[in-house]
């Protein structure tokens, strides 16, 4: 018996067992509920930490290390090697939209929040207003955005449709983030179409999909959420190993949304990279330098007043941290720079190297391709938040940078290969085929000289 299929059944005996022992995930789901608000909502009643807190004796810092230090940058790493896990079995705001949707009207989901770009929008929306209030850095901020988010979960679950997450599906600002990242998954739960049709005994009781998912027509592992519910399911949904390439080298057949590419394009790689640079970036504070004197020179004085409520701009004056109206719109001005900018240049590229294949179909597979760099990229830029909270507390952590480097160049490798495999399943002439490739290693060029610049280049 070769080691695939030992692994295979092992898996199976797994997903089977999350089916059987619901009930201890919903105790795990509960604790993670608990830990989550106590978390979240706990720092922000306290007073502000003196510049001389340190993290193990102040339960403010503690927490700020916890959420942004340990908890979303290894959730990230989670989904790339376990897929949608996170959201099937430990995500608090799922657990709290299911079970209140369990007590709700039980609407039906209106079409106009089916639009695909919901998770785009609500990323990108969530990034640009978290830099404006710091949410990476003071309590109260965090609690507006991570509350009002699980808040509006619970609103969502008690409207519409029993049982079910809608919220998950259709708003979750971090959805389509997840769904492109668990493409890259090893694991996933299989669907056997043509067995399901069979339905072969015995069968199980139906098995309650909280994400709205055709079970039966299940393929991949970006939309599931890893619950294990319908594991065994008519003998035709089992838990097995697949090859991390599989289901984006399958996007060649099976074209994506729009809006995967977009969301990766201009809102994981374009806008993140902004929120994560801005604060080191010197082309920010020439860009502030400008407009301030600009102002200063029309005799227009208020924009450089830092009188904004913290919840619109960052305002904690007794730690010397406040932004004026024109930071907040100089940080906007950058973020959205960022995005059209770096986001337009790799949807150009992307496409001629599509065209040049002859196939301008071929450009959704070849943005996939990307889900690598897109993926590492954001786990560099919230792990520089791990770092400098624990350099704050004294740590050297000398093997920082090459370990930034090895991921970095890995994932460049990586998605390079992808794009060069996808391409070399078309038949066409071999120059066009270098052509092509030569436009996806300018576009992975673009995105490794953006984080080199942000941890090397400007410091």
């Amino acid at each position: 018996m070769s080691s695939l299929s030992v692994h295979n059944r092992l898996l199976q005996r797994l997903g089977n067992g999350m089916r059987r022992h619901a009930g201890v995930i919903r105790t795990l789901q509960w604790t993670v509920v608990l830990f989550y608000a106590v978390l979240l909502v706990v720092p922000a009643l306290l007073p502000l930490p003196g510049s001389q807190a340190r993290m193990l004796d102040n339960l403010t810092l503690f927490a700020q290390f916890l959420f942004w230090g340990l908890w979303w940058p290894f959730v990230l790493l989670s989904i790339v090697l376990f897929g949608r896990l996170w959201c099937g079995v430990l995500c608090p705001e799922g657990s709290l939209s299911e079970w209140a949707s369990q007590y709700g009207r039980g609407m039906g989901v209106p079409r106009w929040m089916r639009w695909g770009g919901w998770p785009t929008l609500a990323f990108s929306l969530t990034t640009l207003y978290g830099q404006l209030i710091s949410v990476y850095d003071y309590a109260q901020a965090a609690l507006l955005i991570l509350g009002g988010s699980t808040l509006a979960a619970i609103a969502i679950g008690l409207l519409f449709a029993r049982s079910k997450r809608v919220w998950c599906r259709y708003l979750c600002p971090v959805s389509g983030v997840f769904a492109l990242l668990a493409r890259l998954a090893p694991v996933h739960f299989q669907v056997d179409e043509q067995r399901w049709k069979e339905n072969a005994a015995p069968r199980l009781p139906p098995p309650n999909c909280a994400p709205l998912l055709d079970i039966r027509r299940l393929q991949g592992a970006s939309d599931c959420h890893a619950c294990g519910r319908c594991s065994g399911q008519r003998g035709a949904v089992q838990l097995i190993a697949r090859s991390s390439n599989a289901e984006i080298l399958q996007a060649a057949t099976r074209a994506p949304s729009a809006w995967d590419s977009r969301l990766l394009l201009f809102g994981v790689i374009g806008l993140a990279m902004g929120a994560f640079q801005w604060t080191v970036s010197p082309w920010f504070i020439a860009l502030k330098q400008h407009l301030a004197q600009w102002l200063v020179e029309h005799d227009v004085l208020w924009p450089l007043h830092d009188n904004a409520p913290w919840w619109l701009l960052t305002h904690y004056p007794q730690l010397n941290d406040s932004f004026s109206w024109l930071d907040g719109f100089s940080i906007v001005l950058y973020l959205s720079t960022s995005a059209l900018l770096l986001g337009g240049s790799l949807l150009v590229l992307l496409r001629l190297a599509a065209r040049l294949t002859g196939k301008p179909d071929l450009y959704g597979a070849l943005s996939l391709a990307l889900i690598p760099l897109g993926g590492a990229g954001l786990f560099l830029g919230l792990s520089a938040t791990t770092v400098k909270l624990l350099r704050y507390e004294g740590l050297l952590l000398e093997w920082v940078q090459p370990a930034r480097a090895l991921l970095l160049i890995a994932a460049m490798a990586w998605s390079a290969w992808l794009g060069w495999k996808l391409l070399a399943r078309q038949d066409i002439a071999r120059s066009r085929r270098c052509a092509a490739s030569a436009c996806l290693l300018a576009a992975i060029a673009t995105v490794g000289y953006g984080w080199w610049l942000q941890f090397w280049g400007w410091l």
